[in-house]
């Protein structure tokens, strides 16, 4: 095609000498013939990578010696075919593609030459002056595929930029990408309706509105943070007499739990978890009754969570269906059991034992946990949400702590994806303690001891800016076997002496 002359495409030397000029394509394998010259370890990662993605591609490798491992491969991949001998120029005589992967420099440069006799496409192994292709690194999820390259410069580059991507592509991906194939099918029309329809569809990936959104949910967070700091100084002035004269004055308590909170509120930064269950611990070993150490728990989570429920909404990390889903029975469940607790905080010293069971039982949740952080679970998808939410939110209130325990662990063990679900658990976590705050305020009020209760508050919003940066200075394999071990031991010390009181 002859362009007009006011059209020509005007392209310098030096335009063309800038940047990568690689031509990006992505081959069916599955209908091609790859030869393979190369047994050694180079050899396997190049076949490793060919079958990976595209496991019924048809691959000769042609070797004079093989590792195991190529036996393996080709003995579970029936089209993989293992001949032993020297390479020759016959050896390409069927090939549409070929790989030198031999440590033999003069082997590789015979293979190139004999390649390009047949008019055939070679790449050869950490020799990009001799390729026509790269093998580059590939990001896979589902139908979606990303492929990564340097140009030949640093494939060690490629590699971390591929596990970047790995880690922020969400899973749900893939299901995006079948729902869109799935309308696509469903269109009718000319190409052109066809593109306004999916322009329609996919108009809410961009849309600007989520921004107003994001800022009635900010001034939300911050409306529910002010009023929790509101109400425990409220609380301290009223209970609190050395309060209104010098805060020396105050029950030193509130310096105790003040260190506590803080202490806390870093570990949860580091791990994301345990929160609830160190505060609680610490409460009743300090003589705080169940519901006092769970209001506190739950006021001075009503900031971490909500901002960090925010910075999740704002990074598209929340799966709406699933927040709702958990949100509502959640709150059921935590107002509802906050009420019975309270109901029962005269009876404190029959509940406490109770209560540290089940944090007895989170400790060695948090313990097992610890040394299974690189293990990944496959197992089918939880289908009763709200339950889990519900009973979630109750035994999270009754028990000062656990709906990340018990809901995200749930939830990521199902085979959920971790970001999505870490996003709306934290999220749904600002609305349940509000709820659960608001209900303990209601039914205990000033009976509760809220010295202990406005340390924690305090103490958690100084640790809140710098909770975050902890995670990548601690191993939080070594915070949660000392956490897991702590709560075991508190709380076996509550019961036994509570038996030995009984007994």
């Amino acid at each position: 095609m002859t362009l007009p002359k006011d059209k020509t495409l005007t392209v310098t030397a030096e335009e063309t000498q800038q940047g990568n000029q690689l031509f990006p394509v992505f081959l069916k394998l599955n209908n091609l013939h790859t030869v393979l010259v190369g047994g050694g370890n180079v050899g396997l990662e190049k076949l490793t990578a060919i079958i990976t993605n595209s496991p019924h591609a048809t691959v000769t490798v042609v070797s004079k010696s093989f590792l195991p491992e190529i036996h393996t491969l080709a003995a579970e991949y029936k089209k993989i075919r293992v001949v032993q001998k020297a390479f020759s120029e016959g050896d390409l005589d069927n090939a549409d593609l070929v790989v030198a992967a031999t440590n033999d420099s003069e082997l590789n440069n015979y293979i190139r030459h004999s390649a390009h006799d047949r008019k055939l496409l070679i790449n050869v192994a950490d020799k990009p002056e001799l390729c026509d292709f790269y093998l580059g690194s590939i990001v896979q999820k589902g139908d979606l595929k990303i492929a990564i390259s340097t140009n030949g410069k640093s494939p060690t580059v490629a590699k971390r930029l591929k596990e970047v991507l790995n880690d922020g592509l969400p899973g749900e991906l893939d299901i995006t990408l079948q729902q869109m194939s799935e309308l696509r099918n469903t269109l009718s029309g000319d190409f052109t309706d066809k593109v306004k329809r999916l322009n329609e569809v996919t108009s809410v990936l961009v849309d600007k509105k989520p921004e107003a959104n994001s800022k009635g949910l900010l001034w939300l967070i911050w409306g529910a943070v002010v009023l929790a700091l509101c109400v425990t100084i409220w609380a301290l002035w009223n209970s609190e007499p050395g309060f209104k004269t010098y805060v020396q004055g105050i029950n030193p308590i509130f310096y105790y739990f003040l260190g506590a909170g803080f202490v806390f509120a870093l570990i949860d930064g580091a791990i994301g978890m345990s929160y609830g269950v160190t505060t609680t611990t610490f409460s009743l070993s300090m003589g705080i009754p169940p519901a006092s150490a769970s209001m506190g728990v739950h006021l001075s989570e009503i900031m971490s969570n909500g901002i960090a429920g925010w910075m999740h909404y704002r990074m598209g990390n929340i799966n709406w269906k699933l927040f709702w889903m958990l949100v509502i029975p959640g709150i059921v469940g935590a107002m509802s059991g906050a009420y019975l607790l309270s109901s029962l905080e005269h009876y404190s010293q029959y509940t406490k034992p109770f209560v540290s069971l089940y944090t007895l039982i989170l400790g060695v949740v948090i313990l097992s946990k610890a040394f299974n952080l690189n293990k990944k679970r496959k197992n089918a998808k939880i289908k009763r949400i709200p339950l889990l939410g519900l009973g979630g939110g109750f035994i999270d209130a009754v028990g000062g702590g656990g709906w990340g325990s018990i809901v995200l662990s749930t939830l990521i063990a199902g085979g959920r994806d971790a970001r999505f679900s870490l996003g709306t658990v934290k999220l749904s976590r600002f609305f349940i303690a509000l709820l659960s705050s608001l209900t303990f305020i209601f039914m205990i009020g000033k009976e509760a001891h809220w010295a202990a209760v406005a340390g924690l508050v305090f103490g958690g919003a100084l640790a809140s800016p710098i909770a975050a940066k902890i995670s990548n200075r601690i191993s939080a394999k070594a915070i949660m076997v000392s956490v897991g071990v702590i709560v075991i031991i508190i709380s076996i010390r509550a019961i036994v002496l509570f038996l030995l009181k009984v007994f």
